[in-house]
């Protein structure tokens, strides 16, 4: 970084430079933008910023970011309680729910089996999925793990868990309409909806 640049603003660089999606240049682009809006602005956006950590829990039924617990979705009464879907992340959630064609429970993992990332078993939020299978409610687990290398090893490992302790819960995975190598978070919702619709028993 150019040594003309004050200390302040470079800090700030280095810190947004370390976001997803922002590189060096990037990042000096936004911290240039933050510069020239109202400081009040800047400061509701640095309270937000601040506050974040503070306001957002995550539920204690389905692991998903919230300000409440447990969250909306979860304390939906409307929703069905035998089927759980299991996703990696909570955008992923995001994504299938804002389709409004899947109106049962959410799990969210906490990532994939990854082993050149050191993700292994111990970093997935298991504990909590066993909990839940444990309530007797569910009778169908659908994976919605997305077709990644990482996604198949980790939907394998799933399934042979919930096959050896819960023998009686359906595994089902979405249909292949997903393509190799994408994400639940990056698909439209009308793949979605058929992958839903047309899942698979693995």
């Amino acid at each position: 970084m150019h040594s003309q640049i004050p200390e302040p603003l470079r800090a700030l660089v280095e810190q947004l430079a370390r976001l997803p999606g922002l590189g060096p240049k990037s990042a000096m682009r936004v911290a240039m933008t933050l510069l020239k809006w109202p400081e009040a602005e800047t400061r509701r956006l640095g309270k937000g910023i601040h506050d974040l950590r503070d306001n957002l829990h995550l539920c204690s039924r389905c692991g998903g970011l919230s300000a409440t617990d447990p969250c909306a979705v979860c304390k939906d009464e409307n929703r069905a309680r035998d089927t759980l879907c299991l996703v990696n992340e909570w955008d992923s959630m995001l994504t299938l729910d804002e389709g409004g064609f899947y109106h049962g429970q959410y799990m969210i993992l906490g990532g994939l089996l990854a082993p050149l990332a050191n993700m292994d078993s111990d970093s997935l939020d298991l504990d909590r999925l066993i909990s839940r299978l444990e309530e007797g409610e569910v009778h169908e687990l659908i994976l919605a793990l997305g077709a990644t290398i990482d996604a198949e090893n980790t939907a394998s490992f799933i399934r042979n868990l919930v096959r050896k302790r819960f023998p009686h819960i359906r595994v089902s995975r979405l249909a292949q309409g997903i393509p190799l190598g994408a994400e639940v978070k990056y698909m439209d919702r009308e793949t979605l909806r058929q992958s839903l619709q047309y899942r698979q028993d693995i």
